[in-house]
């Protein structure tokens, strides 16, 4: 069998290598416009970001907070759609070097068609996908295409997670593993649960290489101390809310701090 080699994970093995770890970022997809989403996935890039999350705009994320969910909603009425989100990581990857996952809720992918979606990805340059209402065991199709493709795969896994779904999501991850610091929607949070740092040991215990926490983390100090425990740190509502606010130049001013956690 062919080793897939995961551009993500290769990202993040090289921020753990050079300084601390990796900082993933995420912005929605046609927010404020595709042009200026473009140009703020860029920004971030240029400004110490190492991996990109790109959401799709989906009209019921249940698992977003108040921040992202106004950023989609202004999407879906600029008009935004799935080949838009294409266009976008092909834009992005002529611009800088990086690895550029897709974030979308499954119902797109199928009605798209899975095989027709991951040619579309790989051909934009795209690296995987993030799947936050996907299981391992409820993915078969997906498996199968992103092993044919190449693709990174990434699931989720959460505090209320049984030993059993962490190792599905260990065994069947690529690029990281994505570790949900607690139970609730997006949104920055002044302090960090604790359960993130027990998830992560869970995680370890079933054979984790590479994983990377995400919801409620706004600030490089956050990020400092969630890398002295896991491999990436994963900053979503308060990069959207600085576009939201100051636009493009304002992004990027906090992704350059937001990068100063991952210093040695």
């Amino acid at each position: 069998m062919t080793t897939i080699v995961s551009p993500v994970g290769s990202a993040i093995a090289r921020a753990n290598s050079d300084r601390s770890g990796a900082l993933v970022g995420y912005l929605p997809v046609g927010f404020p416009t595709l042009d200026a989403s473009i140009d703020a996935a860029v920004a971030l890039v240029e400004n110490g970001v190492d991996v990109l999350e790109l959401g799709l705009p989906y009209s019921d994320p249940v698992m977003d907070g108040p921040v992202i969910q106004a950023a989609t909603v202004q999407a879906l009425k600029n008009g935004t759609r799935l080949g838009d989100a294409f266009r976008a990581v092909e834009r992005i990857r002529a611009r800088v070097d990086a690895p550029v996952l897709l974030m979308t809720y499954w119902n797109p992918v199928l009605q798209y068609g899975v095989d027709r979606f991951a040619d579309d990805l790989v051909s934009a340059g795209g690296a995987g996908l993030i799947t936050p209402d996907l299981t391992v065991d409820s993915g078969a199709d997906w498996l199968v295409t992103s092993d044919r493709t190449g693709l990174d795969r990434v699931f989720l896994a959460a505090p209320t997670s049984t030993d059993e779904r962490l190792r599905l999501a260990v065994e069947h991850s690529r690029g990281f593993v994505y570790t949900v610091s607690t139970m609730g929607i997006t949104g920055a949070r002044a302090d960090l649960d604790a359960a993130a740092r027990t998830l992560v040991t869970r995680l370890r215990e079933q054979g984790a290489e590479s994983l990377a926490v995400g919801i409620g983390i706004s600030t490089a100090e956050q990020i400092a101390e969630i890398l002295g425990y896991a491999d990436g740190a994963i900053v979503g509502s308060a990069l959207v809310k600085a576009l939201a606010d100051g636009g493009v130049p304002a992004v990027g001013r906090l992704a350059a701090t937001l990068a100063g956690g991952t210093a040695r």
